[in-house]
């Protein structure tokens, strides 16, 4: 089938989505040529700097999956992913619901086509819905009425700023952002971040990849220090072990490689209101 027979209206297929890229980088068919062309770009610039790009999008997801399951676990049953990209294995709801079968999850996005395929697969399940949203105005998204329809705003709930937060390159609108989420949650909800991290890597190679995602749909991409990633948990407890490299962060196997925070990668953490 030819690719332009499946583009929404209000898409250009020929601009690459940050989305549709890191769906590429997982393994994904939900892409385009200018994905895909952008996506091989990242990988070749990555490789230079000794990182595996399509690893490292699977590490992601890795700790998202085990962020989610441990709030489940500790009885956060509510859950807005915001920036939430296209589904693909182990999704939010499906964690969530395997360890809370009453979870209840909102998707938001501003991707017309990760709506389309969200909502596809959500329609037979109750407990998740998919929204349009922008992170940039996070209170359009806590004062839509279909998520306060959705959340009980009263209970704990948590929030997922899983690899978005790094294409708001203005410092400052990350900070006044992540801030107001802060003030939204309610005592026992949680934060959930990660973050590109550059370290002591080549600024060269740094500034090609800030270059390349720029003729994205995010019109930008920053990494940002440990003090400023510490920063977005202001207020709140910082769960064990703290801001770690995603992989580090409460792996499934035995984890027997000291962290090293010199090289560039992704960092996590996992924050609680109390």
């Amino acid at each position: 089938m030819d690719e332009s027979s499946r583009v929404p209206a209000g898409i250009d297929p020929n601009v690459p989505s940050v989305a549709r890229m890191y769906d590429y980088y997982l393994g994904g068919k939900d892409n385009f040529a200018s994905d895909r062309e952008a996506a091989e770009q990242l990988i070749a610039l990555a490789k230079r700097v000794g990182v595996d790009a399509r690893q490292g999008a699977r590490e992601n997801r890795g700790f998202l999956g085990r962020a989610v399951r441990h709030l489940a676990e500790s009885g956060v049953t509510q859950f807005i992913d915001i920036g939430a990209g296209l589904p693909t294995q182990e999704n939010v709801h499906e964690v969530a619901q395997r360890h809370a079968p009453d979870a209840r999850v909102v998707y938001v996005d501003n991707d017309p086509i990760v709506l389309v395929h969200a909502r596809a697969i959500l329609a037979s399940d109750p407990g998740t819905i998919a929204m349009s949203g922008d992170l940039r105005d996070p209170a359009s998204i806590f004062d839509d009425p279909a998520v306060r329809d959705h959340i009980d705003f009263t209970r704990p709930f948590a929030v997922l700023l899983v690899a978005v937060l790094h294409f708001v390159p203005e410092d400052e609108v990350a900070d006044r952002v992540v801030a107001e989420i802060r003030d939204r949650l309610t005592p026992g909800s949680g934060l959930v971040v990660s973050h590109i991290y550059q370290g002591d890597g080549d600024e060269e190679t740094a500034t090609a990849g800030k270059r390349l995602y720029s003729t994205t749909t995010s019109g930008g991409l920053t990494s940002r220090s440990v003090p400023q990633i510490a920063s977005y948990f202001e207020g709140m407890t910082v769960l064990e072990p703290g801001i770690v490299p995603v992989q580090a962060w409460r792996p499934d196997v035995p984890w027997d490689v000291p962290v090293d925070l010199t090289g560039p990668g992704v960092l996590g953490a996992v924050g609680r209101k109390d």
